[in-house]
């Protein structure tokens, strides 16, 4: 071997031993010639205890049928993404997703590398959350409501009024076994929408069980969804799947679309028929399921980026509901604000009595990217570092903090024409001035220093209703 041959062996296998995936590779005979440290932690193993040997000694639950590496060189043709559970020298159960290619040198075949990506794991966790389920699952007639969900639709607090249309339509389309598509940015409350849905429905007292679709290979949400039958691949074992479990009652799936297009069309067959098929079974089941899908963005954006297929999009979309991002629904800030200090009084053991009207300014500012969750969190932060009776500015959280000053920056950089500058500029102190009278005109225009009849011709040149709640800061009587 030459030096620069030597230089490039060494290269290469750096590289191989950098990659955060298992690479195995096999000669001809199945004796390994590389193995590096990612693929001896899948495998439980020492990577001293394969280099060298035939992966039939390392891994002895295999054969030359079952074991991929020695296939691809057997068939010349490459396997992708396949699902494989084998027992290693030590008996420990293995779980893997591989992708094992030939490798040709001349024409000829001299080998092969499997690429393994391990969920042992996830696997594990998967399969037991599955008997937990199908332990706690009892007759639909010793069921109550409350075993199931945590949340009705009176859990989802507003006094918005286009929210509370959505939730008043909600109430009258959960009757039906239609499929619904619901729609909202993260953090606006899906899944307590969702499971106030089931609530109000006829499948109340059926299961109810929920499962995101995001990060999950497609081979294990397969055999979440649709179950397993004994011997579909080396170590299954007959396991239902969600929609077995969920039969009579409704199943959630959320992110529906980072669920892997292969598996939509898997999908939609059965919102046609209603008939599953567990994973390398021939037989076919029928269950009554109720599906209730989510997205976190737009279904006209999932379309778009070809996210969701068009056939499963239709039909799931018989019912849609849209939940709306708190920025758009300003006046919820202020009312769900106080409905979390009264919750984290009890849980913190605090006696808090409100918000202060600058922290109020800022969360009318501040663009809410988190939502309804972000809120809640950002109350819970400010109850906890808060060494006063109410919250103030100097209690917000770091990031909020930093953002608000961003956006501070940005407006006063902005180059505006001057009419409008000196609008805005009036505009602001006007409210400033209503914020401090606790909305009295007369004590504001004297703070102002203008007739009366001049600020009331402002308030309403501004369109600024003092009577919507936006600039009132006393604390909310319960409303739940």
């Amino acid at each position: 071997m030459t030096e620069t041959q030597s230089i490039s062996k060494e290269v290469l296998a750096a590289i191989l031993k950098g990659i955060d995936e298992g690479i195995h590779v096999v000669d001809l005979d199945g004796n390994t010639i590389f193995y590096n440290e990612i693929a001896a932690r899948h495998d439980g193993l020492e990577v001293s205890e394969v280099i060298g040997r035939p992966v039939l000694k390392v891994f002895p639950s295999l054969d030359k049928e079952t074991s991929t590496l020695l296939k691809v060189m057997k068939t010349k043709k490459p396997i992708y993404n396949q699902t494989q559970s084998y027992v290693n020298l030590h008996g420990a159960q293995i779980e893997t997703i591989n992708t094992t290619l030939p490798i040709t040198v001349g024409g000829k075949v001299a080998g092969a590398v499997e690429i393994a990506k391990d969920y042992s794991r996830l696997k594990l966790l998967s399969e037991s959350l599955l008997d937990l389920r199908k332990k706690i699952k009892q007759p639909v007639k010793k069921k109550t409501p409350l075993q199931n969900v945590q949340y009705t639709l009176d859990s989802l607090l507003t006094i918005n009024q286009e929210m509370q249309k959505i939730k008043k339509e909600a109430a009258k389309l959960a009757k039906s076994d239609s499929s619904i598509l619901v729609f909202g940015e993260s953090g606006c409350g899906k899944e307590l929408f969702v499971q106030g849905l089931h609530h109000a429905s006829s499948r109340a007292a059926g299961p109810f069980i929920a499962q995101n679709c995001a990060a999950i290979p497609e081979s294990l949400l397969e055999s979440i969804l649709f179950g397993t039958a004994k011997g579909s691949y080396t170590g299954a074992v007959d396991r239902p799947g969600l929609f077995e479990l969920a039969d009579g009652g409704t199943l959630f799936l959320d992110e529906i679309h980072a669920m892997p297009i292969e598996l939509q069309a898997k999908l939609l067959r059965v919102l046609e028929d209603g008939i599953v098929r567990r994973v390398g079974s021939p037989k076919n089941s029928h269950v009554d399921v109720r599906v209730i899908a989510a997205m976190n963005i737009h279904p006209v954006e999932a379309l778009e980026r070809n996210q969701i297929r068009t056939d499963l999009f239709y039909r799931l979309n018989v019912l849609t509901f849209g939940l709306l991002p708190l920025r758009d629904r300003k006046e919820d800030i202020e009312f769900l604000a106080h409905h979390f200090i009264r919750e984290f009084n009890q849980v913190l053991h605090k006696n808090l009595s409100g918000i202060g009207k600058d922290v109020l300014a800022h969360f009318r500012q501040y663009h809410w990217p988190g939502n309804v969750r972000e809120l809640k969190h950002a109350i819970e932060y400010m109850m906890n570092v808060c060494e006063d009776h109410f919250l103030k500015a100097e209690d917000l959280p770091v990031i909020m903090k930093q953002q608000l000053q961003k956006d501070e920056q940005a407006v006063s950089l902005k180059v505006q024409p001057l009419k409008a500058s000196m609008e805005e500029q009036e505009k602001a102190l006007i409210k400033k001035a209503l914020l401090e009278t606790n909305g009295n005109i007369k004590r504001a225009a004297k703070l102002l220093e203008v007739p009366r009849q001049t600020l009331q011709y402002k308030l309403a040149k501004y369109n600024i209703d003092i009577n919507n709640g936006s600039l009132v800061c006393s604390n909310y009587e319960s409303a739940e």
